[in-house]
């Protein structure tokens, strides 16, 4: 028996197939696009592919992500917040606060003991620090996304973007450029504006985490320059990073999809 759990983000969309035994048989992350239904249809073909089982060995399907409610035939629809809590848990089992920066929001959630969530805060209002917001700098400071993560490096200045809106970052960007800033000491204040902001979510939902196992979810989390700079606002020595940060929600609809089935 096989469980999937797809996970349809603004930027990508990603599924996981699980067995019975919960051990991830297949996985596959792949750009959401204009069409998120042909995207959807992609990311299936491709698990089923990659595991060589036929679609009717699915016994359930659970969708989460923006447009859960577009995947056909999903046997239920759960929210990113409790999908990836589910998927981090799995992956990382000590977790009690989970980082999670997606294309097109970032959130911060607080998990009890058993892993189940107690409270969250989220920032959907605008795209501030997320993979939008990045891929809106990479343009600014013409470099690939992938190459955002090591601009930084050797970067020596106290540089901090003055805005994390979209729209007003890319232009600070482009006068700090002209200014003759280097590209990275752009990018490290670029880093630590996100850093700064993240921070902020993780305060409103632990006043104290000292001592506490901290992990980071979505796409972002590939991203060393970001991953560095939230670990130095929170003061800890480093963030816990799953091997495959993207699959992380739909891991946990995956999970969930299992876990209903066998109640039933």
């Amino acid at each position: 028996m096989y469980f999937l759990g797809i996970d349809i983000g603004s930027l990508s969309c990603d599924a996981v197939l699980l067995d019975e035994n919960r051990n991830i048989v297949s996985s596959s992350v792949v750009p959401t696009g204009v069409k998120n239904i042909e995207a959807i249809a992609h990311v299936k073909k491709s698990v089923l592919e990659k595991s060589g089982i036929m679609e009717q060995e699915i016994k359930s399907t659970v969708s989460t992500g923006y447009g859960r409610n577009r995947v056909p035939g999903r046997s239920g629809a759960v929210t990113e917040i409790t999908c990836h809590a589910r998927g981090i848990g799995h992956m990382i089992p000590d977790t009690r606060i989970v980082i999670d920066i997606g294309g097109q929001d970032s959130k911060a959630i607080f998990l009890d003991e058993n892993g189940k969530v107690t409270d969250f805060a989220m920032n959907d209002k605008c795209a501030a620090g997320t993979g939008r917001f990045l891929e809106a700098m990479a343009r600014a400071l013409e470099v690939e996304v992938d190459e955002l993560g090591n601009l930084d490096k050797e970067a020596t200045s106290d540089l901090v973007l003055s805005s994390m809106c979209t729209v007003f970052a890319e232009s600070e960007v482009v006068s700090l450029i002209a200014s003759g800033t280097d590209q990275k000491e752009i990018a490290k204040g670029m880093n630590r504006a996100i850093a700064s902001r993240t921070l902020s979510l993780v305060k409103r939902v632990a006043k104290d985490f000292e001592g506490l196992c901290i992990s980071m979810s979505g796409g972002v989390a590939r991203n060393s320059g970001v991953v560095k700079a939230i670990a130095e606002s929170l003061g800890i020595e480093k963030l816990n990073i799953p091997d495959e940060p993207d699959i992380v929600g739909a891991l946990g609809a995956a999970l969930i999809a299992c876990e209903r089935y066998q109640k039933a």
